[in-house]
C-alpha cells in the first residue's frame, strides 16, 4: 500500500463530507469550487497553519504531535474508529518499516478448548485479516456455506465478496459488506506492510467491483458488537447478537460469540442448529 496516498485520500475524503454549516462555519457565496470544507477551513478548525495542513494532506504525517492529531480529529469530526485510524497512520509515518509477525493460522490448545466448551451458540476465533483460525461445531454449522469452500483458512471477507451464497446468507448484505471493507481498511492502516493482508485486498479488489467501490470510500469502522440478521438454508431466519473479544496474550486474535435472547425464535433455531451440526464435517485448520 502507498502510505502517503492512504493519508491523502483518507483526509481529503473526510474533508469532502463536511459542509461549512456542519462545521459551524459561515458559508460565504453560493458557489464553492470544492466539495465539503476547504483546506484552509480545516486548518482554522484544527488550529494549525494552512501550509502545515496542506503538507499533512499531501501524505506527510511524520512528526505530527498528539495535539495536532486531536485537532484534526475534532475539525473533521472523526468518530472513534476514524480517530484510531488517523493515529495509526501517524505512527506508521514515524516508524521505520519492520518485518511484521505473520497473522496466526492456528490457535493454542487452550483457546480451542474454550471454543469446544461453548456448545449452545456459535463461536469462533479469527485473526486480524478475517481468517477463521478456530471454530466450534455450532459456528461450522451456521456458516456451512463458507466452510464448504475447501480453501483454508476460511475467510469471512473472501466469503462475503466472492461467494454468491453470502448474498442469501446475510439478510442485509450491503451492511455486512460495508462492515468488512471498513474493518479491513482500519487494519490496513495499522499494518500496511502485512503481506497476507495486502494479498487479500489485492484479490478482493481484482475480483469484486463491489469491494473496489467500498475500498475507495476510505471508510473505517470497528466491528466489536451488534446485531446480524442471517438466513440459514436449514434453520431459517436468525436475528443474533454478537460480541467480539480480544486475547491480550494472543495479539491479533479475536473471538466472536453469537447469542440470542432467551425464548426468542433464534434461540429455538440454535437448538435445531445444534442438532444439525452433528452431521456437519469437522473444521480442519491448515498445516
Amino acid at each position: 500500500m502507498d502510505h502517503r496516498a492512504e493519508i491523502k485520500e483518507f483526509l481529503s475524503s473526510r474533508r469532502a463530507r463536511l459542509t461549512p454549516e456542519q462545521a459551524g462555519l459561515p458559508a460565504y457565496g453560493g458557489n464553492r469550487r470544492v466539495k465539503g470544507l476547504r483546506r484552509e477551513e480545516v486548518a482554522l478548525l484544527a488550529g494549525v497553519s494552512v501550509d502545515y495542513y496542506v503538507r499533512i494532506e499531501r501524505g506527510n504525517l511524520a512528526g505530527a504531535s498528539e495535539s495536532v492529531l486531536e485537532g484534526l480529529s475534532r475539525a473533521l469530526q472523526l468518530d472513534d474508529a476514524e480517530r484510531d485510524h488517523l493515529h495509526a497512520l501517524a505512527r506508521e509515518s514515524d516508524a521505520a518499516p519492520l518485518r511484521r509477525r505473520t497473522p496466526a493460522k492456528s490457535v493454542r490448545p487452550a483457546l480451542q478448548q474454550i471454543l469446544d466448551a461453548i456448545t449452545d451458540v456459535p463461536a469462533w476465533i479469527r485473526n486480524a485479516n478475517f481468517d477463521i483460525v478456530a471454530a466450534n461445531g455450532m459456528s461450522q454449522a451456521l456458516y456451512a456455506s463458507m466452510f464448504a469452500d475447501p480453501r483454508r483458512p476460511a475467510n469471512t471477507a473472501r466469503f462475503t465478496f466472492l461467494d454468491p451464497a453470502s448474498q442469501e446468507f446475510f439478510v442485509d448484505w450491503d451492511r455486512a459488506a460495508d462492515d468488512i471493507a471498513a474493518s479491513l481498511r482500519l487494519q490496513a492502516g495499522k499494518s500496511p506492510h502485512d503481506k497476507a493482508l495486502t494479498q487479500l485486498i489485492g484479490e478482493l479488489s481484482t475480483r469484486s467491483e463491489t469491494f473496489r467501490t467500498r475500498w475507495a470510500a476510505h471508510n473505517v469502522r470497528f466491528h466489536r458488537s451488534g446485531t446480524k440478521k442471517l438466513h440459514h438454508p436449514v434453520v431459517g431466519d436468525l436475528e443474533i447478537d454478537f460480541e467480539a473479544m480480544d486475547f491480550p496474550s494472543d495479539p491479533g486474535l479475536t473471538m466472536i460469540i453469537y447469542t440470542a435472547p432467551p425464548g426468542s425464535s433464534t434461540t429455538d433455531a440454535f437448538k435445531l442448529l445444534a442438532s444439525w451440526s452433528a452431521t456437519t464435517a469437522e473444521y480442519a485448520t491448515p498445516e
